[in-house]
This record gives structure tokens, C-alpha cells and sequence, in this order.
């Protein structure tokens, strides 16, 4: 210890116009030092030079100090950077010919994001005199204070994060894309379609070529850069997709009372997804794949629910091709990865064989080809009804099959609020907002062998919430009393007493708007299965009648479901 101290004090007395008590204060300084190791000095020092620094540095940098030349004295570490930036924005215009694939792109040296490499220099400006050993923070400190400056110089560079953008960006002007080979399906029969090799910008390596030109060989000037590309090859061949033969799932569903733009949006999204084809291992997003929903995609404006209203939205009634696909998926046996019931029930399928799409909700129905063969997605509607049949290589036996049964846990039926028309003659009710009945339920998948069924299990577990329904009365009268009896009878809120007033003061009156809601399902029980596993008490539910209860005619959503 005692070695080092004289070391230190011999060090400070050869620097020059050093006191007796700057000596004497070094050397105590420097026998306290002794306990920090020269690796923790090392960490110390590159701490101050790499921690992230806010946006607004207010670290004035020592007067003396330049860097390349620039003086920076007295600055801020964020002033001190837009001098920086300031000094190299010489080279922003600056063009360079991006060369890829036989073709070029334009590029300037802002593209390129030229700046310097040392981004780091106006922290180490600022922290001048603070890191080192002492010996070294001494000496520096005494320079600034005799006059003696400190330049730091800059290193030419590019910011690798920013060019990599741009080179993403940028790419797609000189890429050659490969198409896979394909099918499509024509009277009945599949045709064979050859895809082609393509071409691409390999960005990451193209990142180091450009970085390296930029820091090693560059002279400032206008230059031409090779870019790095890559030959990419079409997946698939005749012989493997030839092994697409069989159907392995069928379903669909009926949207003839839908208005002619929800007719549009249904076909629309069917034709995004027809033609689909998934290798082994493929995932595949309902969502990315029938987005966005707007004009130019060919979607029309059409009802959807939105927080139990009825919106126009574009791509209104969209959940019915995912759901109809939902259906197919389940029959063919693939993987689910995602999937999410409507937040309310809908009419199309029974409880819990929906699927829901939200693009703002972040609702998908995702899937993944679990098949050792690829499979072929074929989509297409009649005007009346979306269809989608999975085809692909059957790998189970003809003795396995498989079905789905839907068990309702709960019912939760909607209340009903009831509003006097003084517009409407007596007694007329109509429904304004038609209300939904709240379920939970569960689907059931049932595999059978040989006709019999070998296991039972749950599938998926689903929530609808319940939305009141509004039913408005009429009490216009010639006779203000009994206008007066139906508002009194309507205030009350209860079913038995409108009904009895309608009875009683406007006889006859025609109504098709029922007093007390009939759910379309009600609770099941599973636990009712008999022991022999094949399950004959408990069938499954039925598709509902859409004349049974008010059609919405669009799928319910929460906030965004279309």
C-alpha cells in the first residue's frame, strides 16, 4: 500500500504546479482508494459512458472541452448532441445507389442514417475529469483548469437500428418474392400450379455490408453499395400436394335473411381465405388474413353490435366467416391456437361453435396445421350460405369419427324495460331493442371407433353476457283516462300487469311482441350420461329458429366484433 501511495504522490508532483495540500489531499484520497479494485474502476468508468441517458441531458460539459473541433464548452449534453448531429448533416444529401437483384434503389446518406459511431462522446465530454483513476482524474482536471483542452474526436458511422429500418422499407422495390407452388379447385378437381424462385435483400447482412463501407472505405462522395440478396425457392411440389386428396372437415351456415351488404362482407372474407394452404407446421390468422376492413378491400358498410347497440361498421357480419371456418377446423381435427366466443350469443351457430373477430379487440381465430401432409382450405358462399371444406391426406382410420355436442350451463335471461308511446294507439307494442339472453356453455367433442364412443371431452368453455331488451307501449287514446290506466300500468314494469292492461283497455290489439322472454336454450346436464359412455340423454342443441325470437342478422360483438 505504502508503494502505491509514493507512486501516486511522485505522479501528482511530476504533473507541475501542484501544492502541498493538493499532495497531501491526493494521498489521502489515494490510500482510501486501494480498496477498489482496478476491475471496479474499469466498470465505474464505462458505467458513465454507457447508461442510458434521458431525453433531456442537463450535463454541462467543462468549458475547454472540443470535440472534432467543435466547441462545446459550457453546453449541455443534449445541445452538445444537436451540435453533433448538426456536424454530420453534410452528408445527409449525399446520394448513394443501393444496388440488389439487377435493380437499384436511391438512397441518400440520411437513409443510410450516417452519424457517429462514437454516440457516446458528448456523455464522455461531459463526465470529463469524473472516470479513471485519480491519477488520470486529477491530471485532467488541471488541463481544463491551465488551459490546457481536451478534443474529442468523432467516429464515422451509421446507426444500424435506423438502417435496418429503412432497408426493410426500402427492399421491397428490387424484391423478387417466390410463390409456392399451388392449387386450385375447378369443377370438382383439384389443378396444379407451379410457383418460381424470387429473390430478397438479406437486411441483416446488407446492414453490416453498408456499416462497413460506411466506416471503412467511404471517401464522403456519391457511391454504389452491393446489397446482400438471397435466391428463395418455392415451398411444396407437385408430388406433395398430389397427397391432398380427401375431405377432412365440412360446415357451414345460412345468412340469407342477412341485408345484401352483410351478404357481401361474408363473400368477401370466404374469397380471402379460399385457396388456403397450410404445410405441416403452418399457422394460419383468420384476422391477418381477411384485414382491413375497408372500402378499398371490398368490404361494405353493414350492421354489427357494438356495446349493445346496433353500428354500421365496414365488414359488418365478418365473425360468420371465421365462425363457418370454426366449424370446418373442428370436423377436420386441426389445432387450435385462438379462439374467443362473442361477448353476446349469436343465431347462426348453437353456444360455444362461434368464433369471434375483433381488429381493434385483438380477437383472432388462429389455427395450425397439425397433419403430417398439407391441407387445402376451400371456401365459397351461394348467396344464401358460407361454406368451407378442408382437404387434405386422411390419416385416421374409417372407423374414427369424431362430433360435437353443445351443453348450456346457464341461462341468464335478459329484463325488459317497457316504455309508454304517447304516439303509438293503445296497446301496441313494439320491440325496440330486441335484448339477448345471457348463456354459459361448454362444447363437448366426442370421438367414436368402430360406432363407439372411446372418450368425451371438453372442447371449449363460453360466456354471453345478457343485454335488456325495450319494448315501447302505446297510450295514445281518445279517452285521457284510459291513456292515464295503460301509463300506470306501464310504470309498474311488470310483465302480468301490461298485459292484463292491454286485456282490459285495448282488446283486441295484435301483438306479435311477446310479454315474458322464452330463452331458445335452456340449462342441459351432462351428468346425466348413462355408463355406457355413449350418451343418448343428452343431445346436443339444436340450431334455433330464427323465427323464434327476433333476428339480429348480424353477429354481436364486444366493442369491435363484427
Amino acid at each position: 500500500m505504502k508503494k502505491k501511495v509514493l507512486s501516486l504522490m511522485m505522479a501528482a508532483i511530476f504533473i507541475g504546479s501542484v501544492n502541498t495540500n493538493s499532495i497531501i489531499a491526493f494521498a489521502d484520497e489515494a490510500s482510501e482508494e486501494t480498496t477498489v479494485s482496478d476491475e471496479e474502476l474499469s466498470n465505474d468508468e464505462a458505467e458513465a459512458v454507457i447508461d442510458e441517458e434521458p431525453a433531456e441531458d442537463n450535463r454541462v460539459i467543462p468549458n475547454g472541452i472540443t470535440i472534432s473541433g467543435i466547441d462545446v464548452g459550457g453546453m449541455t449534453v443534449t445541445e452538445a448532441n444537436a451540435a453533433v448531429d448538426e456536424y454530420f448533416s453534410k452528408y445527409d444529401d449525399v446520394s448513394f445507389t443501393l444496388s440488389a437483384n439487377d435493380q437499384t434503389i436511391n438512397a441518400t446518406g440520411a437513409n443510410l442514417c450516417i452519424g457517429a459511431k462514437n454516440d457516446d462522446v458528448t456523455v464522455k465530454a461531459a463526465t470529463y475529469g469524473s472516470y479513471g483513476n485519480f491519477a488520470e482524474r486529477f491530471k485532467a482536471t488541471k488541463d481544463l483548469e491551465d488551459g490546457r483542452g481536451k478534443d474529442f474526436a468523432l467516429s464515422l458511422g451509421v446507426d444500424r437500428a435506423g438502417l435496418i429500418t429503412y432497408l426493410n422499407e426500402a427492399s421491397s422495390q428490387v424484391n423478387d418474392e417466390a410463390s409456392d407452388d399451388y392449387l386450385t379447385r375447378e369443377d370438382g378437381a383439384f389443378v396444379f400450379h407451379e410457383g418460381k424462385s424470387g429473390v430478397v435483400v438479406q437486411i441483416e447482412e446488407s446492414a453490416s455490408i453498408v456499416t462497413d463501407f460506411i466506416e471503412n472505405q467511404w471517401d464522403g462522395n456519391a457511391a454504389t453499395i452491393d446489397l446482400a440478396t438471397e435466391v428463395k425457392e418455392p415451398r411444396g411440389s407437385k408430388e406433395e400436394l398430389a397427397e391432398i386428396t380427401d375431405l377432412l372437415g365440412s360446415f357451414s351456415t345460412d345468412y340469407s335473411s342477412s341485408s345484401a351488404a352483410r351478404k357481401n362482407n361474408v363473400a368477401n372474407g370466404v374469397g380471402f381465405i379460399n385457396g388456403t394452404i397450410l404445410y405441416p407446421g403452418d399457422e394460419f390468422s383468420v384476422l391477418n388474413t381477411i384485414t382491413p376492413f375497408s372500402a378499398e378491400n371490398g368490404y361494405q358498410l353493414a350492421g354489427s353490435y357494438e356495446n349493445g347497440t346496433t353500428v354500421e361498421t365496414y365488414g359488418g357480419g365478418i365473425c360468420q366467416v371465421s365462425t363457418t371456418l370454426y366449424g370446418a377446423v373442428r370436423q377436420a381435427e386441426l389445432e387450435i391456437i385462438t379462439r374467443s366466443c362473442h361477448s353476446m350469443i349469436v343465431t347462426y351457430v348453437p353456444p360455444s361453435q362461434d368464433a369471434a373477430i375483433a381488429e381493434s379487440g385483438g380477437k383472432d381465430f388462429q389455427i395450425r396445421n397439425n397433419k403430417s401432409y398439407p391441407i387445402y382450405i376451400e371456401g365459397y358462399c351461394d348467396g344464401n350460405n358460407a361454406y368451407f371444406n378442408i382437404y387434405g391426406k386422411e390419416e385416421d382410420s374409417s372407423s374414427h369419427s369424431v362430433e360435437y355436442e353443445t351443453e348450456i350451463t346457464g341461462v341468464n335471461v335478459q329484463n325488459t324495460t317497457w316504455v309508454g308511446d304517447p304516439n303509438v294507439p293503445l296497446g301496441k307494442m313494439t320491440t325496440t331493442v330486441s335484448g339477448h339472453t345471457g348463456y354459459t356453455a361448454r362444447l363437448w367433442k366426442i370421438v367414436y371407433e368402430n360406432g363407439q364412443e372411446v372418450s368425451r371431452e371438453v372442447y371449449n368453455n363460453s360466456r354471453y353476457n345478457p343485454s335488456n331488451r325495450t319494448v315501447t307501449v302505446g297510450i295514445a287514446s281518445a279517452d285521457p283516462n284510459l291513456s292515464y290506466a295503460m301509463l300506470q300500468a306501464v310504470s309498474t314494469q311488470d310483465a302480468a300487469t301490461i298485459a292484463n292492461a292491454i286485456a282490459v283497455y285495448a282488446p283486441g290489439v295484435a301483438n306479435s311482441t311477446p310479454f315474458v322472454i322464452t330463452p331458445k336454450y335452456s340449462v342441459t346436464n351432462q351428468q346425466d350420461s348413462d355408463d355406457s359412455q355413449t350418451n343418448t340423454d343428452t343431445q346436443p342443441a339444436q340450431t334455433p329458429d330464427p323465427a323464434a325470437v327476433p333476428d339480429t342478422a348480424t353477429p354481436v360483438i364486444d366493442n369491435s366484433e363484427i
